[in-house]
């Protein structure tokens, strides 16, 4: 079920980029002051925080929003529950007429430092509606609240629960949803980091957290609301059933259709009653030992067959001058090359451009930009030429280069060459070539080493076409690219905590894979909070190279009933969000565009939200992007974000910021 195929007749090569669409400021924004200000800040502990806590602390949502009553909540610095009504309105009308409304449902205990509480990580607070009238909070230190809400009133808990983790500490935790099973049973989703033994404090390394495995328990927990009631004592939570990983959640949601939980995470979440399953055992290329046959010297064979990557360039020197040549495609136009000589430096451009030769493979071109030799030259008696060899699919660059101190003797060609350790690709220690006739041969070295390529214009060189957008042509950063979305799996849990048979049966002839064999995507974009309703706006993003590939979950004929199925694009979105480097939340409004919130971590910039909006046609060469500021630089950062309606509710350190028709 979870295979997530591409549709390749909604992707766009020719996709040039985003145009920008102005949406003014003041007609759309509304900002209010904060009396009682949210926090990021929490309790020291001995426990430092794990790369996987940190990461899901930074995207972290600290609103939690209802559509149907225009209620949304947040918890203070001071641990007080505080409620927001949202004026809201239906599609079209205006839903500004009216400000806000604040006010402090419940003043929670603030939590006390004891021994145990400093040997764990505090969680932040976390909410959910349980529905209208009702909501759940945890005060992010083991203790979750039940909370009536009353027109005009402050709330009285008519629960308290703890949850019993099993492990030596009890451990904190976070709601992560709030499905109602039926008019009188409540399932809520958590977690909590686990706590393998009593020693563990003092065995984790401090200065390096990621030294040591560190494994997130997710919990379904079920609540009768019967049983509740002002005055009840502190209870524990009943656990339905347990499932444990390397990750925390980054989106889960009960789906009707399937009478199960989506739970997607930077791991899966195996059942712990399952078997664990073994990955059968893959020899290393060191370890395998292939069998010679009759007459076959396999050692001269592997001598043979190995290929070292020739050195970018050829030298030799005489005790006036020194010559180094460059292997150039032979296609390569006079007018492309520029060699600027000074007494310490040298200057070398080889333009890049399409090949002429399809024969020729793609090769590096010589790229300098005021090198430092390894000693003077005279500038004026230097120069260059430029011998195509039109036969051969390469041809040689020679510089030559009059010493200024004539009798010394050169080590390297470039100063940088001495001081580099070996294999520094950007300036490695090339030997000279102490016969001049040995220049020609790195032509037939570097052809040679690249025959093995196949032919083809592709990044990847496999011959699969261009494969790039022209909007991201020249201009890829394969690093800052790779950084962009979070890798994620998903977990399809039933509501008895079985794993649903159908997800095996839906990988057909491949019924009996194992759980390590479970294909990860990279995740953009998820429902914005507040925006899934029913399950068919159940929308993920996931990135498809430069392009944001929108999966929707609908109906199937088969077994399950509902599929992934790829029904639109948001093309080079993976390529623009690669230059976003403050990006906290990544949300979707389905149908209407993808959200990237800054953090707005610096207070004297502000920070804004980037709005990029599907093409209306597949084949479009052009979308709209709007820019608005959320945070002018004055409010803080930004802690949380939701939808009610037709509101975006954005949640600074000191605004509550209303955007309203996005």
């Amino acid at each position: 079920m979870d295979s997530f195929r591409p549709n390749r007749s909604l992707l766009n090569a020719k996709f040039e980029g985003y145009k920008l669409d102005p949406i003014r400021q003041e007609d759309v924004v509304d900002r209010y002051k904060l009396s009682r200000k949210p926090t990021q800040a929490t309790a020291s502990s001995k426990i430092p925080l794990s790369f996987q806590e940190m990461r899901s602390r930074i995207s972290h949502n600290h609103l939690t929003v209802d559509s149907t009553s225009g209620r949304a909540i947040y918890v203070d610095e001071d641990y007080a529950v505080c409620m927001i009504g949202v004026p809201t309105g239906k599609e079209g009308e205006s839903v500004m007429q009216s400000s806000p409304s604040f006010r402090i449902l419940y003043e929670m205990a603030t939590p006390m430092e004891t021994s145990s509480s400093v040997s764990v990580q505090r969680e932040y607070p976390s909410s959910a509606f349980i529905s209208p009238t009702t909501i759940a909070v945890t005060d992010g230190n083991g203790l979750l609240y039940i909370l009536p809400i009353r027109e005009s009133d402050t709330s009285e808990p008519i629960g308290m629960f703890t949850l019993r983790t099993g492990s030596p500490f009890d451990a904190p935790f976070r709601i992560h949803h709030a499905h109602r099973a039926s008019a009188t049973t409540i399932v809520l989703l958590l977690s909590s980091r686990f706590y393998p033994s009593e020693d563990f404090p003092s065995s984790i390394n401090k200065t390096n957290p990621n030294d040591r495995s560190v494994e997130f328990d997710i919990w379904a927990t079920k609540i009768e609301l019967l049983s509740l009631r002002s005055g009840s004592e502190l209870r524990e939570l009943e656990v339905l059933w347990h499932r444990r990983g390397n990750d925390v959640p980054i989106f889960t949601e009960f789906i009707e259709q399937v009478n199960a939980f989506l739970i997607i995470g930077g791991s899966t979440y195996p059942d712990p009653n399952s078997p664990p399953l073994q990955k059968p055992y893959e020899p290393s290329a060191d370890e395998i030992a292939p069998i010679p046959r009759a007459g076959e010297n396999l050692d001269k064979d592997a001598s043979m067959k190995q290929q070292s990557k020739p050195h970018p360039y050829s030298w030799t020197q005489t005790s006036d001058s020194v010559t180094v040549a460059f292997p150039l495609p032979s296609s390569t136009p006079k007018t492309k090359i520029k060699v600027l000589f000074t007494t310490q430096t040298l200057t070398l451009h080889v333009n890049s451009f399409p090949l002429e030769s399809s024969d020729a493979p793609p090769v590096p071109m010589p790229h300098y930009s005021a090198k430092a030799l390894w000693d003077s030259v005279n500038p004026s008696s230097c120069f260059w030429t430029w011998d195509k060899e039109g036969e051969s699919s390469y041809g040689l660059l020679t510089l030559h280069m009059e010493k200024k101190n004539e009798g010394t003797r050169w080590m390297q060609v470039f100063a940088s060459s001495a001081s580099s350790l070996n294999g520094d690709e950007e300036n490695p220690e090339v030997p000279e070539s102490l016969d001049p006739s040995e220049l020609a041969n790195i032509r037939e070295a570097l052809e040679k080493y690249t025959a093995s390529l196949k032919k083809g214009e592709d990044s990847s060189g496999l011959g699969l076409g261009r494969g790039v957008p022209s909007l991201a042509e020249g201009e890829m950063d394969e690093e800052a690219d790779s950084a962009v979305g979070r890798q994620a799996w998903a977990t399809w849990v039933g509501v008895d905590g079985q794993t649903p048979a159908w997800t095996r049966e839906a990988s057909g002839d491949r019924a009996t894979r194992e759980e390590w064999e479970q294909e990860p995507f990279v995740l953009l974009s998820t429902p914005i909070p507040g925006s899934v309703q029913e399950n068919k706006d159940l929308h993920l993003v996931i990135k498809q190279d430069v392009d944001g590939a929108v999966y929707s979950l609908l109906p199937s004929d088969g077994n399950p009933a509902l599929k992934w199925e790829h029904t639109s694009t948001y093309h080079a979105l993976s390529f623009v969000l690669a230059s976003k480097r403050d990006t906290r939340f990544t949300y979707t409004i389905p149908r209407r565009g993808v959200l990237a919130f800054e953090g707005g971590s610096a207070r004297d910039r502000g920070a804004n939200v980037y709005i990029y909006r599907p093409v209306e046609k597949t084949k479009d060469k052009w979308a709209k992007q709007s820019v608005l500021q959320v945070d002018d630089g004055s409010g803080g950062a930004l802690l949380g974000v939701g939808r009610i309606n037709e509101v975006l509710v954005c949640l600074i350190e000191g605004e509550l910021v209303l955007i309203k028709g996005v």
